[in-house]
């Protein structure tokens, strides 16, 4: 490997950009996008960059299961933690760590005065797509909650066999699945 797809590839692991490694590895900025991806799927620069994914990931300790783990964290973390007994938000020093780091987005505060004097206080807690954690959750290969796509195979994972069929063929099978589910 060249000292400049060395770089493309140490460029490239920084924040996944085939374009901008191109260009920061020191090619040509014209006609970065075409050469850079022709670049980035020669087999020697994908191995590279499958050896440096997983040298960062030994590194951090930051792997699927942690990722997962987090995940699942977050998307079960009770909202009541934030809040003392008689309703009030406690302050943020108080919050279990999992809230303090990225689940809440924001803290609406409106105050109420009248003649000086404060009236009230409302804290809006913003929180951060919880949603977008669980479709992340669902698309962990184990649980295929949100599998973009399924594929089926015939007896014993050959091809499905497909035959045509007039209607009255289609409804005797309905008819016959359908006295056989009355008899179980």
């Amino acid at each position: 490997m060249t000292p400049k797809n060395q770089a493309f590839v140490n460029e490239y692991l920084i924040d996944l950009n085939i374009t901008q490694a191109y260009i920061r590895a020191g090619y040509n900025a014209r006609g970065a996008r075409q050469h850079g991806y022709r670049l980035f799927h020669r087999p020697g620069i994908q191995a590279a960059i499958q050896a440096g994914k997983k040298l960062r990931s030994e590194r951090t300790k930051i792997d699927a299961d942690w990722v997962l783990t987090r995940l699942a964290c977050e998307a079960t973390a009770d909202l009541a933690e934030l809040y003392t007994k008689s309703g009030e938000l406690k302050p943020i020093a108080e919050w279990p760590l999992v809230w303090r780091q990225g689940l809440v987005s924001g803290l609406d505060v409106d105050e109420t005065f009248e003649e000086g004097k404060k009236l009230g206080q409302v804290t809006k807690v913003k929180l951060s797509d919880r949603i977008k954690r669980i479709e992340l959750i669902g698309k962990h290969v184990e649980v295929q909650a949100f599998a973009d796509r399924k594929e089926i195979g015939g007896i014993g994972g050959g091809p499905v066999k497909v035959e045509d069929m007039n209607t009255t063929k289609f409804a005797l099978l309905i008819l016959a699945a359908l006295r056989e589910a009355e008899e179980n």
